[in-house]
């Protein structure tokens, strides 16, 4: 949005960034994070370290910073619409999670609790975007290739997450046979 010639939709947009920084007394999505991380057991210093990111998962998130630095803002905030499923996944984790993980902590789930109204808002306001800027056909197909590479993006994370936590097949590990 920092390209983003048009103040109206600069200062609806500057409520993502108060959601996640928090404001006047407000603890945002950050701080939210940052309990979710600890009702697990991390320490707020392993979670600031990143030590626990996966090579894949920063691969991806990096990919996805680079794109949204070289995109249009239009483009930048149609790729933001694969939120538009967030608020049933949030609600199923609410709704699931605390009978599958009954030793994580309450407060942990206030990210999840605090996503589902904001991200309704934040998808109603990237789609009035989308719809105002991508009007012809070539133009909606552009904005779809632009949902597909955020999906690709998201499918990066779990494939790598995946491997390492359900496969047991940490980073940079590989298995070579070798030919007689």
């Amino acid at each position: 949005m920092a390209n983003c010639p048009e103040r109206d939709v600069r200062q609806h947009w500057v409520q993502r960034i108060l959601d996640h920084d928090g404001f006047e007394g407000e603890e945002g999505g950050i701080e939210a994070w940052l309990q979710l991380g600890e009702s697990v057991g991390l320490t707020r210093e392993e979670l600031w370290s990143e030590e626990h990111v996966l090579p894949g998962v920063r691969f991806a998130v990096d990919a996805y910073i680079n794109f949204a630095r070289k995109a249009t803002w239009q483009e930048a905030a149609s790729s933001s619409l694969t939120e538009m499923f967030a608020p049933k996944i949030h609600q199923a984790r609410l709704d699931n999670w605390p009978d599958l993980y009954p030793w994580i902590d309450e407060k942990g789930y206030r990210y999840f609790r605090k996503r589902l109204s904001e991200a309704r808002r934040d998808v109603q306001h990237g789609v009035e975007i989308t719809l105002e800027h991508f009007k012809t056909r070539e133009q909606q197909e552009h904005a779809v290739s632009l949902l597909q590479f955020k999906l690709d993006i998201l499918w990066t994370m779990c494939d790598a997450m995946w491997m390492a936590y359900i496969e047991k097949r940490p980073p940079y590990t590989f298995e070579v046979e070798l030919e007689s």
